[in-house]
């Protein structure tokens, strides 16, 4: 596997090394405490304010290439910046941040999420109240030279393609209300494990992805409604070594919105 998905030691041994980013409310990075050298950098601060499907556009939840360079500019973070990102929601806060630096060029090499969340960070590690201040920094956000990003006629020849698996990430009501035709459900928190609040074990995670036709072999492509849920299992895939991902920032939000056909029940 990866570096992508690292364990709590390995970032108290790199200490100052790493921008650790904490997605948290600012509440909870303030009040409740923090990583040693955390910045907070909230979820709703990297979300657009309305889905892009609402708009006639396919851009999802993307922020936007302007705002997100200002925003981890102001953050002291710099696309050389080993970035780890944490939340207390078992990582899928998290995810959609590295997924969105990933999006917007920052090399997937210095990209990882902390395996499990603050919680349990806190159960061995020590957390801190000081405020961090980074100097600000100049972010440069460049095109990547290998996007997962597809979009709605990427998913529409993903239906009819036998060699493809569309992989749904909601939750079981959510999708046998209505999924795209031909997706298997796989809710993201499958591969979450409760008590450690981080991964299962790799055997596991690969019992449960081939158990469902998603394995290293298949063109995989992802969605769920708003990118979020998406995040997190793109993230898991990836440190897994699946070598072809497609990531659908549009979701059944836009797919929806465009008028293409569901599928329900299970």
């Amino acid at each position: 596997m990866s570096q992508l998905v690292v364990p709590a030691a390995w970032v108290a041994d790199r200490g100052d090394a790493l921008a650790i980013v904490d997605v948290r409310d600012a509440w909870e990075y303030e009040g409740i405490g923090h990583l040693p050298g955390a910045v907070n950098v909230p979820f709703e601060r990297f979300r657009a304010d309305e889905h892009g499907a609402d708009g006639g556009a396919g851009d999802g939840m993307l922020p936007g290439a302007a705002a997100f360079a200002e925003l981890m500019g102001d953050a002291g973070i710099t696309r050389e910046d080993e970035l780890v990102a944490y939340d207390d929601h078992h990582g899928v806060f998290a995810a959609r941040l590295l997924v969105t630096a990933e999006l917007y060029g920052h090399p997937r090499e210095r990209l990882h999420l902390l395996d499990g969340d603050f919680s349990a960070w806190g159960r061995e590690h020590p957390v801190s109240t000081d405020p961090v201040d980074r100097d600000p920094a100049t972010y440069e956000v460049v095109e990547p030279a290998d996007s997962p990003l597809v979009g709605l006629e990427a998913v529409a020849a993903a239906v009819e393609d036998p060699d493809a698996v569309i992989v749904d990430t909601r939750e079981d009501r959510e999708y046998a209300d209505g999924h795209i035709p031909g997706a298997v459900w796989l809710d993201w928190r499958e591969l979450v494990d409760d008590e450690t609040r981080g991964l299962k074990p790799e055997a596991s995670l690969r019992e449960i992805l081939e158990g469902r036709g998603i394995t290293p072999e298949t063109d995989v492509l992802l969605y769920c409604n708003t990118a979020r849920r998406i995040s997190h299992t793109y993230v898991v895939l990836r440190h897994l070594g699946y070598p072809s991902l497609s990531f659908y920032e549009g979701s059944l939000t836009e797919w929806k919105a465009a008028g293409r056909p569901l599928e329900t029940g299970r």
